[in-house]
């Protein structure tokens, strides 16, 4: 037997009993007649005490041997600790080591395995099975786990079925690039890994199975950020003989169900807001309202006058920042230089200062006066303390402008609690997206989205104007799911394809098996899909889904650890009819 205990399970309760413990050798304090270690495992830390009274010679010269992350077994008394650790649980007591047995012993660690390490990211990410041992990190991988079992258990309470599907499919645009695999047996072929299980779940509604789930990983080759890895992992859900309303009740329940059993947080509100109403009032559509800041149309208030910056503008928009009238003007100049960074890209911003004894000061006093001035204030429901920041241009571009610059003074206010949380819907989505490079639409979830009842024929005449059956779950400024009810008939998913530039040839070449499906007797059906990584990151208190992650890719799409993606050998290339262009390091197949 390894152990009796876990390090952080001892109490006073257990003074006097004899113990078994093994674990990582944390911290050696050796002060001559006494030698202290703490001992850790996945529970907690146990304080060991080895002493030149009690403890036989050559036990305390061995207990002075030992390095750090040494692993070891000791056997044991608890005894009352002479001067406790209120800091942690096990700090009442410790253990009269009386046999030591070193099971295993290390190198120096790169870096401290600690809360408060002095490693770098990036060495860090070298030796993460290193890193997995600090508390945070550690921590984080027990809480997604927890959050994982909660979602399980909820969704079987709802009888869903959990249903894995392959992962090696066929190469199907959904919006992003495939991960592909050449196929060794089938020359020159290849499968896709898949984006999401898109297809699959709505065949195992064909399939009858009425509610299904997977706790899934998905592939998408495409560009990183903190929020996202090459690889990451979906609740993928999907229920037959639904609506909307049917879906977005079920899924409300179980975002209810995590914040309490995770949390212990009641939260009875979901509001629900039209796509066009959230590009409007808080420049995006996936908006944090955690806090205020909502954007006020100033057109009216604002044009026919002198200005010609505004007069221009398709749309002049602001936003009242609660008691920032306190900024000084070089702090107000360093805002202005911050919404000009390339990633905002505003040529500039027009302030005015609500005074506290009602009087107005704006960066244009030339052109307006305080008549003027108060319209400003009544447009973005400023209060005497507050500063008004204003932002002109193309109504797309500057709603963007703007919601990053209210999301970046909401940071600097300390509005964005990550102790609270605050989600709603997003309904009503545009069905299609004009690329403006191309001139062509493309879906903006994907294909199999189907439009709201009676704007099928919209289709035809104003393709932009066709709203989706479709929904996103967000939280704290953070899309954690979207999913849509889905079309069921061939007919439909034909006009679809069409519309979205497919031949029939095409179409039928890439989804024909799903098509062909819909011919016997597809139930109208519907579904969504949260991602996991962030759901878990949100709910602890973090928005970068890597700290959540065992095994996560650098921003270069890179596991530095495994010194992976890496070259393979010839013969492998071979097996799979594959060569390298040295050059571009682009694959062919041999015959080329």
């Amino acid at each position: 037997m390894y152990r009796s205990h876990s390090c952080g399970e001892l109490r006073e309760s257990h003074i006097n009993q004899g113990v078994t413990l093994s674990g990582w050798v944390a911290k050696t304090r050796d002060k001559g007649f006494v030698v202290w270690i703490d001992l850790r495992d996945r529970d907690g830390i146990t304080q060991l005490v080895f002493d030149a009274d009690r403890t036989a010679p050559k036990l305390l010269e061995q207990a002075r041997n030992l390095g750090r992350e040494f692993v070891i077994q000791i056997k044991g008394t608890v005894i009352e600790r002479a001067s406790k650790n209120d800091n942690i649980p096990t700090g009442q007591i410790e253990i009269l080591v009386e046999k030591l047995l070193v099971l295993n012993e290390s190198k120096t660690p790169p870096f401290t395995i600690e809360n408060e390490t002095d490693g770098g990211e990036d060495l860090r990410m070298k030796y993460r099975y290193l890193d997995i041992r600090r508390n945070p990190v550690k921590n984080n991988l027990i809480f997604r786990s927890k959050v994982a079992m909660e979602v399980r258990k909820y969704l079987s309470e709802q009888e869903f079925i959990e249903v894995e599907t392959p992962y090696l499919i066929k190469s199907t645009p959904e919006g992003a690039r495939d991960f592909v695999v050449p196929s060794r047996m089938n020359e020159g072929q290849f499968y896709a890994l898949p984006q999401s299980p898109q297809t699959f779940k709505q065949l195992l509604m064909v399939g009858g199975l009425d509610k299904y789930f997977q706790i899934v990983k998905c592939f998408r080759d495409e560009d990183l950020r903190a929020d996202r890895q090459p690889e990451f992992t979906q609740i993928d859900c999907e229920m037959a003989f639904v609506e909307q309303e049917d879906i977005l009740n079920t899924f409300e329940g179980l975002t209810k169900h995590l914040l309490k059993t995770i949390k212990d947080i009641d939260v009875a509100n979901f509001p629900r807001m039209t796509y066009d109403e959230a590009m409007a009032t808080y420049g995006n559509d996936k908006p944090d309202i955690r806090f205020g800041m909502e954007f006020g149309e100033m057109n009216e208030v604002t044009q026919h006058k002198e200005f010609k910056v505004f007069n221009d503008a398709e749309l002049v928009v602001g936003i009242a920042v609660p008691g920032a009238n306190t900024y000084t003007r070089k702090e107000i100049d360093k805002l202005i230089d911050w919404v000009k960074r390339p990633q905002v890209g505003a040529l500039g911003m027009i302030y005015c200062r609500y005074n506290d004894d009602g009087s107005f000061k704006s960066s244009v006093d030339k052109f307006y006066n305080q008549e003027d001035l108060a319209k400003w204030a009544d447009a973005t429901g400023a209060k005497p303390g507050d500063l008004i920041c204003i932002l002109s241009g193309v109504t797309n571009k500057v709603r963007g402008q703007l919601s990053a610059l209210r999301m970046e003074l909401a940071t600097r206010l300390g509005l964005r609690k990550n102790t609270e949380f605050a989600p709603l819907w997003v309904i009503d989505f545009p069905l299609l997206e004009l690329d403006e490079e191309t001139g062509h639409y493309h879906a903006m979830h994907h294909p199999f989205t189907s439009p709201k009842p009676g704007q099928l024929e919209l289709l035809e005449t104003d393709p932009g104007a066709v709203r989706a059956n479709a929904y996103d779950l967000v939280l704290n400024g953070n899309e954690i799911g979207g999913g849509s009810i889905r079309i069921h008939d061939k007919e439909t998913q034909a006009t679809m394809f069409k519309h979205l530039g497919f031949t029939p040839e095409e179409a039928k070449a890439q989804f024909g098996f799903l098509m062909d499906a819909f011919q016997y007797g597809a139930p109208p059906h519907g579904g969504i899909a949260f991602g996991l990584d962030r759901l878990v990151a949100i709910l602890g208190g973090q928005e970068t889904i890597r700290d959540f992650i065992a095994f996560p890719k650098n921003n270069s799409g890179r596991d530095v650890m495994i010194d992976a993606p890496a070259a393979i050998d010839d013969a492998q290339l071979k097996e799979l009819s594959l060569k390298l262009d040295i050059k571009k390091h682009e694959p062919r197949t041999l015959d080329q």
